[in-house]
């Protein structure tokens, strides 16, 4: 498993070792003992998937302390655009994103620490997305920042006329409108 340090502080793109041959693959997703030997030591509860189409975009969500979830981010199938926002307020990097594609053919996975604002966008025909999380949902707690704000200026990778979001997340705030901080 390689470990790979991001732009941003505590943000981790982790590569599995996979394993081939003529039967297929496998590799561990998840070992908590190599993650905990690695600093990651987070007690994962709870994983959730999703199923996309193309132009999709999830996000950007969070959770506010004390339900403030980190997140164990990869693809079953297809491809996505993974992006992470750095909401802490003392940190060096707040206000700005990371973005990595993960895919079931690269099997890269994106660790989002507690802290950060979360989405994707789909750039496959479909993607299955899986997520472990350290906390239970709690929808008091529940918050997100609008995917397009002009300040952030992320790329999604995906046509304008192809995007695909929820009505919920056409409302959400911008981000110079966020008074929560982390």
């Amino acid at each position: 498993m390689t470990i790979e340090k991001t732009t941003i502080q505590d943000l981790l793109v982790i590569t599995p070792r996979v394993f081939e041959d003529s039967r297929g693959f496998f590799f561990e997703a998840y070992n908590q003992a190599k993650f905990h030997e690695n600093g990651i030591m987070y007690n994962f509860i709870q994983d959730n998937q999703s199923f996309s189409k193309r132009g999709v975009i999830r996000g950007l969500h969070l959770q506010m302390n004390p339900f403030a979830q980190a997140k164990l981010v990869r693809v079953l199938e297809g491809e996505i655009l993974d992006v992470a926002l750095d909401l802490r307020k003392n940190s060096a990097t707040y206000g700005k994103h990371f973005s990595v594609v993960l895919s079931a053919e690269n099997k890269k996975q994106l660790m989002v620490p507690h802290g950060f604002a979360h989405g994707f966008s789909v750039l496959s025909k479909t993607a299955s997305v899986i997520y472990k999380v350290d906390q239970l949902y709690d929808k008091e707690s529940e918050r997100g920042i609008l995917y397009d704000d002009p300040k952030l200026a992320i790329d999604w990778q995906i046509d304008a006329n192809e995007v695909i979001v929820s009505e919920k997340d056409l409302v959400l705030p911008s981000f110079s409108e966020i008074d929560w901080e982390f």
